[in-house]
């Protein structure tokens, strides 16, 4: 049994926003299908921490779920900025199992026990050169954090956190999720969000703060799910 991650898989079998005209997207869904399959056991877990699709309806996303529920292992899922068509926690597990798909969780507000560990995260929020920051929503968002890790914390395990948008970015600090997470004495962070090989330079991969950052965005790991946790 394996805990693997990967963001930012942006799919769209049920819409029309193809990722293939961008650089490094070229015939992206039968990769990930490939390597997912080559990869995740039926016995293993993946956190997709984002960006899960294009629909901006839940009832588009049949598609995106289809192909997702037949590849192996339980899947949790993280809000990313543009899932748009994540209404509610209740609504999107109602459909779900009106679908009949049996693999999907999600973590929102919420943490998942896994081996030594529990698994915790929130959507986050931006952290980008010349991007206003909404404080309204910053705040809303360390706020869903803390619960997710207030969670994990009641389960006396280790956290791992995953977020879609990156806590800290070349020399910059999204202050109050970072201070969040040093509360909470998280020691390792997984985040997705970014894109393209001009963004990439400015990632954070390795340890700040005493936290082990690792960017998981699918095209960076050349759609290749990562293992977290044998």
């Amino acid at each position: 049994m394996s805990l693997y991650v990967l963001g930012d898989p942006h799919l769209s079998l049920g819409s029309e926003k193809p990722m293939d005209i961008f650089s490094g997207w070229d015939g992206y869904v039968s990769l990930l299908e490939e390597n997912w399959k080559k990869t995740v056991q039926p016995q293993d877990t993946i956190l997709l921490a984002g960006d899960i699709s294009w629909a901006l309806k839940l009832e588009e996303t049949k598609a995106d779920f289809d192909f997702l529920e037949a590849l192996p292992g339980k899947k949790i899922l993280l809000k990313g900025n543009h899932d748009l068509w994540w209404s509610t926690k209740s609504k999107v597990e109602r459909f779900w199992t009106q679908q009949g798909y049996t693999s999907f969780s999600l973590l929102f507000n919420n943490a998942y026990e896994y081996g030594d560990y529990c698994l915790c995260g929130s959507r986050g929020w931006i952290n980008e050169p010349g991007v206003p920051q909404d404080k309204k929503i910053l705040d809303r968002e360390a706020g869903r954090l803390r619960m997710s890790l207030e969670a994990g914390r009641q389960t006396g395990k280790q956290p791992i956190v995953f977020l879609h948008y990156p806590p800290v970015y070349a020399s910059l600090r999204c202050d109050e999720i970072m201070e969040v997470l040093l509360e909470y004495g998280v020691k390792r962070c997984y985040y997705g969000h970014l894109h393209g090989r001009d963004t990439f330079r400015g990632a954070v991969n390795g340890t700040r703060e005493g936290i082990a950052f690792t960017l998981i965005s699918a095209d960076y790991l050349r759609f290749q799910p990562k293992l977290v946790e044998p």
